[in-house]
Order: C-alpha cells, then structure tokens, then sequence
C-alpha cells in the first residue's frame, strides 16, 4: 500500500519506536549455527519478540535476550494500523523493529516461526527507501523487486503469507524522516493460535 502512511503518523511511530528502544535497546542479532551476525540490528516491542543467534536458532521469546528484561507493549498506532489492514480478528503478539544502515540488506527468507499462518504479515517502512523483492512460498520461484519509500505499508497474507522475501539495498539519503539517516522496518506478527472461543 504505497503512501498509506502520513508524514505526521510517520512522525509519531518513530518517536513511539524511539520510546521503544529506550527500554529494548537495539543488538545485533546472529545467524543460527553459523554464529555469524546479521547485517541489521534490531528489537521488538510486544509479549513476544522475534530472536536469533548462533546456540539456539530463530525463535521467540518474552525477553530482550541482551537485558533479560520484558519487551515494552507494542504502540497503539501499531495496533490501530493492525485492525485496518490485516483483516484479522485478534490483535497481534510481537512487533519486530529492524534498523538498516546504508549497507545493510535482508536475504530472501520466509516468516515462518509462528504458529498461527492465518494471520498476515504487515510490515511498515520509516526513513530511506530500499528494494524489496518478493517471490513465492518456494525459494526458486522467480521473484519481483520494487521500491519501498517511507510510509508504504506492505501485507503478506492469504496465499502469500509464506512468500520468500528480502531487501536487496537500501537508497541513502531518500528519506528526511530520520537525522542521521538509514531505515526502520516495523513487522507486525501473531505467533500463537488464539484460543476456542
């Protein structure tokens, strides 16, 4: 959804995510048995944050694996953009904040350590722009790029809830929005299957 965001909602979730990383400071995560570190550093905000390193794989957990301290609650803004555009009936658990710098990038890779695949995937791009490409639920399949600006709201669901994706790059100085520059990824994520009613 391109521009969905306004400059001031733009505005209010960095200062929301600012207040986030008070309490859950940004670390930078490692790889799964390699132990080698990921290019972004990142934090979550929520009862469950998306974690990785070398001794335990990709995981979540309720705590910042640095503090040990709870993740703080995910912004209401979050929450309010959640209930417009997931089309899904229970809120969602964890918030992954992921900051690129200019030379950070993502590899092609699914969301696929929930439980609960009936939800969405919506993710939220602040600050400079970068070259997302997508493709299908097999990493062979051939996939698209485009570019993602600040305020563009991106929802993987129904049939493309495990689609592989990635950021191939990150556009330097395409953005104002932060001071010394570089992206903030929001991903919003339901993780467990809600109780029966």
């Amino acid at each position: 959804m391109p521009g969905f965001l306004t400059r001031e909602v733009q505005e209010g979730l960095v200062d929301s995510i600012r207040e986030v990383v008070k309490a859950a400071p940004l670390y930078t995560p490692a790889m799964p048995r390699t132990g080698k570190e990921m290019s972004v550093r990142m934090t979550n905000c929520g009862w469950l944050g998306w974690v990785t390193d070398k001794e335990r794989g990709y995981r979540y957990q309720p705590e910042h694996p640095v503090t040990g301290e709870a993740w703080p609650p995910i912004p209401e803004a979050l929450l309010a953009l959640w209930r417009e555009v997931s089309g899904y009936p229970h809120p969602p658990e964890a918030c992954l904040v992921n900051f690129y710098t200019d030379a950070a990038k993502m590899g092609l890779h699914q969301d696929r350590d929930e439980r609960e695949f009936e939800a969405p995937v919506v993710s939220v791009s602040l600050g400079d722009a970068c070259l997302f490409r997508v493709g299908g639920v097999r990493r062979d399949d051939r996939t698209v790029s485009f570019r993602l600006e600040s305020g563009d709201v991106v929802v993987l669901g129904g049939e493309g809830r495990l689609a592989f994706h990635g950021v191939d790059r990150i556009y330097p100085m395409t953005s104002a929005l932060l001071k010394q520059g570089g992206r903030i990824n929001l991903t919003l994520r339901r993780v467990t299957k809600p109780a029966a009613a």
